[in-house]
């Protein structure tokens, strides 16, 4: 059978959602473990292990977050209300039949989200709106390799255990150190390489790309998923696709933060 590595992008209306904490579990010393649940996450789906969803988080003072209105464009703010500060984070699993909503945070630097996550506690509501589409990754790939920093552990720990049997994947994971290891499973073979920075400041640094750099193509075709702060994340793409030459469709690289910007803007 012949392979197309055809991969699809699939869109949803957008749909927002109230949400409540049911549990907070510490994953890691610097990762945190939010359960949502609620009436409202009836109808949710997520597509893609690297799917986003858009959280509001509750303005000061408030209970509840204060959510935007839904026009044809998208989200639009309502002008008798501020809108709750937002941030996208990925679908880390959901439970469709437990009506539950795993978020992971990395808990680094200060703002909105970093700031209700190390506060978070059963009973507390937050806003989700999203996935608003998927793009999702063709299966016939010989192998999946998948390299990031800790804001892309929820999407590559999904991934992983997304895979089946006969997948292979490798995955470049750089953490601040051996205490941000997790426990990631999978029914593929995997190759883990655990990157630690040893005291370097997240963003900076080179160690992941040396990695990368130094990791042999895989035989077959490839298809390589990248996650990271913004410019780390381009220079990766850029070795992949102008110094080995792989097919510009074959890779995937996001910006899930800026070095420059918020602390948390995952």
């Amino acid at each position: 059978m012949s392979k197309t590595h055809e991969s699809t992008r699939v869109r949803r209306p957008v749909v927002l959602r109230t949400l409540v904490v049911r549990r907070v579990t510490r994953i890691t010393p610097r990762m945190l473990r939010v359960t949502l649940g609620g009436d409202e996450l009836a109808g949710f789906t997520s597509g893609a292990p690297d799917d986003h969803v858009k959280l509001f988080f509750p303005l000061p003072g408030d209970n509840a977050p204060s959510l935007p209105d839904i026009g044809a464009e998208g989200l639009i703010e309502r002008g008798d209300a501020p809108v709750s500060p937002m941030r996208d984070y990925t679908p880390r699993r959901h439970d469709a039949q437990r009506n539950e909503l795993d978020i992971d945070f990395v808990l680094h630097g200060d703002g909105p989200a970093s700031d209700w996550a190390a506060q978070a506690a059963p009973g507390q509501r937050i806003g989700v709106g999203g996935p608003r589409g998927s793009f999702v990754v063709a299966a016939d790939f010989d192998t999946y390799v998948m390299v990031g920093d800790e804001t892309a552990l929820p999407a590559i720990g999904r991934w992983l255990e997304e895979l089946p049997a006969h997948s292979r994947a490798i995955a470049i994971i750089e953490i601040e150190d051996a205490n941000e290891r997790q426990a990631l499973t999978s029914r593929a073979t995997v190759e883990l390489h655990w990157i630690e920075r040893s005291g370097t400041r997240e963003g900076n640094g080179d160690a992941l790309e040396r990695a990368l750099r130094e990791l042999p193509s895989p035989p077959g075709d490839s298809y390589y998923w990248i996650a990271a702060e913004s410019r780390r994340a381009r220079a990766l793409r850029n070795h992949l696709i102008d110094e080995r030459g792989i097919d510009k469709d074959w890779v995937k690289a996001t910006g899930y933060w800026k070095r420059d910007g918020d602390g948390d803007e995952d």
